[in-house]
């Protein structure tokens, strides 16, 4: 059962939908501080028209139910309490959420998505709505399932989500012949790759990216995270590589997500150069593509492509995705991709 299954009626309300959406706003400016716990906003509204809002803390401190009932205080009785996910009803680092709000005396919640969590999984709606709390489930619940999709995909599969970002010139090379890549791209889109960083968990790179380049693999916006990425090279990086101190891993990209799922990583970006991108586009495990393109040619068949690998045989064999969105960056323009909608054909590359 989805989301938008789970509470049958005619549509969300005008105030609840802009209720969930200030909760989202919450959820997404936390983005980079909670993992690996999911980033949660949540508002109460109370009878008079008063709003208390709350966003998950770092780990170990209380998630976005909490927070927003503390700040309502008594006045959170018989209010209308809006959460982006489904409140937890267990013991982890934290009590239950579902305790917190039973205690507040609310008496309706609103939910964006249910957690796939096996410890909460449907627990949390059911705990409540035991109690006699009205509970509503799916509203905005496209919003916050594309807001949560690193976290949802990672409780339900244990891999992390994959964003592949490639910088490319029109003719689709990323690389000169000689290898060197710096500079393809101006600063407004070197400054968005930054911010991918800083919402990435880890940033995953071959150990010919870090012989030829040298990268630091580190997160350079303002202000600086509290917490770098973890810095993940395939193979081995010279010991001198300015990546160390690095995970180096081996082996399939497939057991690699499993490696760095069971290590708590929401979403991976893949910096690394064609033949890692190819890898793991060919073995379907990107989740969203993100290209910036400068408005520049190499103009022959001798530098780098995107993708260092066997290709699409024929027409019919196109991968064939979803243009979530395109935005001129500076001098540049930055493309995002989808995998195509379940059930849609996307045959992907040859072998």
């Amino acid at each position: 059962m989805t989301a938008s299954q789970e509470t049958p009626g005619a549509g969300p309300r005008d105030e609840d939908l802009a209720a969930m959406r200030r909760a989202l706003a919450l959820a997404a400016s936390v983005r980079t501080r909670t993992s690996p716990n999911p980033w949660v906003g949540a508002v109460v509204v109370t009878s008079a028209g008063d709003r208390f809002e709350g966003a998950t803390a770092p780990p170990g401190g209380p998630h976005a139910e909490v927070v927003a009932l503390a700040s309502a205080g008594d006045r959170a009785r018989g209010a209308t309490l809006y959460t982006t996910l489904e409140p937890c009803a267990h013991h982890g680092r934290t009590p239950p959420c579902t305790g917190a709000i039973l205690a507040a005396g609310v008496a309706r919640v609103v939910v964006g998505v249910l957690d796939p969590d096996p410890q909460v999984s449907g627990r949390g709606v059911a705990a409540l709505r035991d109690q006699g709390i009205v509970v509503d489930v799916g509203v905005a619940g496209d919003e916050a399932v594309d807001l949560l999709a690193p976290y949802l995909k990672h409780r339900r599969s244990g891999r992390p989500w994959v964003v592949l970002k490639l910088a490319a010139t029109m003719d689709g090379r990323i690389a000169a012949p000689d290898g060197t890549a710096r500079w393809l791209t101006g600063d407004a889109a070197r400054a968005d790759a930054h911010r991918l960083r800083a919402l990435s968990d880890a940033v995953l790179v071959g150990a010919g990216t870090v012989r030829c380049d040298d990268p630091e693999l580190t997160v350079r916006v303002d202000p600086i995270p509290e917490h770098q990425p973890l810095r993940v090279v395939l193979g081995h990086a010279p010991d001198a590589a300015k990546v160390h101190p690095a995970l180096e891993l081996s082996g399939e990209p497939g057991a690699v997500l499993d490696e760095l799922g069971a290590k708590g990583v929401l979403q991976v970006l893949i910096e690394g150069g064609s033949r890692v991108a190819h890898a793991f586009h060919g073995a379907g495990l990107v989740d969203r593509y993100v290209i910036y393109l400068a408005p520049a040619l190499f103009g022959g068949d001798d530098a780098v492509p995107m993708f260092g690998g066997p290709g699409a045989p024929g027409v019919e064999d196109l991968w064939r995705g979803r243009l979530v969105s395109v935005t001129q960056l500076g001098s540049d323009v930055r493309v995002e991709l989808a995998p195509a909608e379940p059930g849609a054909p996307s045959p992907g590359v040859g072998p």
